[in-house]
């Protein structure tokens, strides 16, 4: 029987891995998992333990408030470390983060299999530091478990069929996630209750990517924005930490409460209540078309097509006028969300059952 070794480091890669895990489980396939550290506060990683039941990481390499680069490469030694120990079958990374490209590294390194989970994304800029862990994660991994057909095309259109890898449309494991959290968040959420007392639509919003806080320029214009919709609605903007420390520091203001980062359940029952979404987060930008809910991102491409070309979602930038235009657009609009482009909600079970096999 196989030994699953999974890399997470990062919040989304924790609410992935709460799928795959309880496949893993089901399937009696044995899972080490590996916490890199990369999110170390309470909570932005441990609450995500503790809420959605993921097992105990046997190895926590509290890696963490580095450059790139010095992260990038204390990981790859440490995960090194304990892959000879546990000398798996396979490493699972998910996504495109600090932790998946070095866990995946340090496997191909040592030769050991690498099954990618959410392979074959591209938002075609290469100033992304996310862009560049996810190309050449794909390129060293061995499984590239890809959440729609739109990844298995960019794939394939990047010659991977002429390599000794296995693609496989899984779907998403995030809508897995969705579903399966979605239908006990109400009674594990703090905000549920508080959510009823606000007499104003409610707007989420998220703020975190490196293009947009560490551009003062774009970041201003953003918060801006947003300053200017909480006239009309509840702005809810659950703050990063890296994200807080920039607006302190360069004293941008903000005319409306902020909060600190939310767990999994509070996410859930602030997007099924909530008119609409503006945010930067790759991940978030398909929960809300999970819940049915459409979304204004603050990028000037995304990595998620499907969804921008049948208007669910806007590419709005950093432009001020362009994000309240759009956000007066869709505050009353009614899309037909019927379409399913992430599958049927058992990408976990497609992947623990192609990696029984090997």
């Amino acid at each position: 029987m196989p030994k699953i070794l999974t890399i997470v480091g990062a919040r989304p890669q924790f609410v992935k891995a709460a799928a795959l895990s309880r496949a893993l489980k089901k399937y009696k396939l044995k899972e080490v998992l590996v916490h890199t550290g990369q999110h170390f506060d309470e909570n932005m990683a441990e609450i995500f333990f503790r809420q959605m039941e993921i097992p105990e990481p046997k190895y926590n390499l509290g890696i963490n408030s580095l450059s790139h680069g010095a992260m990038t490469g204390r990981m790859l030694e440490e995960i090194e470390k304990v892959l000879l120990v546990e000398k798996p079958s396979v490493v699972v990374v998910f996504g495109d983060t600090n932790s998946t490209l070095a866990g995946a590294l340090a496997a191909s390194k040592l030769h050991i299999p690498v099954a990618h989970v959410e392979a074959g994304l591209r938002s075609f800029n290469m100033k992304m530091p996310e862009e560049i862990n996810r190309i050449l994660t794909d390129r060293i991994s061995n499984y590239l478990f890809c959440p729609t057909e739109t990844a298995v095309k960019n794939l394939r259109r990047e010659g991977f069929d002429n390599f000794k890898v296995t693609i496989e449309n899984t779907g998403d494991v995030m809508y897995d996630v969705a579903l399966y959290y979605s239908q006990v968040s109400s009674t594990r959420s703090v905000f549920a209750e508080k959510m009823k007392e606000k007499n104003r639509p409610l707007v989420l919003a998220t703020l975190h990517r490196q293009e947009n806080t560490d551009n003062l320029s774009r970041l201003k214009s953003i918060i801006e924005a947003l300053n200017e919709l909480a006239v009309e609605f509840n702005i809810v903007l659950p703050l990063h930490p890296r994200t807080k420390k920039i607006l302190d520091k360069e004293n941008i203001a903000l005319t409306f409460d902020t909060v600190g980062p939310v767990g999994y359940f509070d996410m859930i029952e602030l997007l099924k209540h909530c008119s609409f979404v503006i945010t930067d987060s790759g991940g978030l930008q398909k929960e809300a078309f999970f819940f049915e809910k459409q979304c204004l991102v603050t990028r000037d491409e995304t990595e998620w097509t499907e969804l921008v070309d049948p208007g669910f979602n806007f590419l709005v930038g950093a432009n001020k006028e362009h994000i309240l235009q759009k956000a007066n657009e869709v505050k009353n609009c009614k899309m037909d969300f019927r379409e399913k482009p992430y599958g049927k909600g058992n990408a976990a079970e497609i992947i623990a059952l192609s990696l029984k096999e090997l």
